[in-house]
């Protein structure tokens, strides 16, 4: 049996692909795979951004395994360090993750390209959480989809399992860009690309302040970064990144990120 996860990098860019055949559906010691994958990719240096997607052209990622979980896989069972997927439960994960949605991506796979940054998704797409229809709730899901998109679409979306295609998920906005399917990972890749060529220490400030600001009020989130409370802006202002980046503005040249 093949590896159900292939990982390949080039410069400081990881590529993550899910291939479980038929559905890239997740079980257990795949979500734990997929953590430990994340959890490196958090912690590398050399490592910028990430690209996520699933093998083929059918599926991104069905999401959990239902005959792993029949076989007996428990639904709260032990996914791994970063939880379901190995993405939504990473702390301090503080670099730029893109996802390339290249089929149906319903469930926990929904889940898994909430959990990124920017969503590009081929013309054939497909986006669902059709946990309702199976009695269970899509947990993740409802807490994020309501605060990413219209409340009432996502309670349509997360109270009836109803299909959306890429066109209205683009429309409703938790899709960036839609592509024709034989360019969606070259333009992931040009994304990354541009990514990896910007700011780490800047992104890693921007990606905490969002996700801890997301539970506070603006003027709570504003003291804590005048005040440098938070551990990724404390860290850049303290920077020779944050000296380059004046350096370079001022003497009309591109700067040289160093992360450090």
């Amino acid at each position: 049996m093949s590896d159900p996860i292939r990982t390949r990098h080039d410069g400081g860019v990881l590529e993550v692909v899910i291939d479980r055949p038929k559905a890239n559906a997740i079980d257990l010691e795949t979500s734990r795979a997929l953590g430990l994958i994340f959890r490196n990719f958090r912690d590398d240096p050399r490592l910028r951004v990430a690209i996520v997607s699933g093998a083929g052209e059918k599926f991104f990622c069905a999401g959990w395994d239902l005959k792993a979980a029949a076989a007996g896989d428990a639904v709260d069972g032990d996914y791994g360090v970063g939880g379901f997927g190995g993405l939504q439960e990473l702390r301090d994960l503080n670099k730029p993750v893109i996802c390339a949605v290249n089929g149906i991506c319903c469930g926990g796979g929904l889940e898994i390209a909430l959990s990124t940054d920017l969503i590009l998704a081929a013309e054939h797409a497909t986006f669902a959480l059709p946990e309702i229809r199976s009695g269970t709730v899509a947990d993740a899901a409802s807490i994020k989809l309501p605060k990413r998109i219209p409340y009432h679409i996502a309670m349509d979306m997360l109270l009836t399992g109803r299909w959306l295609d890429v066109h209205e998920a683009h429309r409703w906005g938790f899709v960036n860009e839609v592509l024709p399917a034989e360019r969606l990972m070259e333009r992931a890749w040009e994304l990354a690309r541009l990514l990896e060529s910007g700011p780490p220490l800047v992104y890693a400030a921007i990606k905490e302040i969002v996700r801890e600001a997301e539970g506070s009020t603006f003027q709570t989130a504003m003291n804590k970064i005048t005040k440098r409370q938070f551990a990724t802006v404390d860290t850049l202002y303290s920077s020779e990144d944050q000296l380059e980046g004046a350096r370079a503005f001022a003497e009309k040249r591109s700067p040289i990120w160093k992360g450090k």
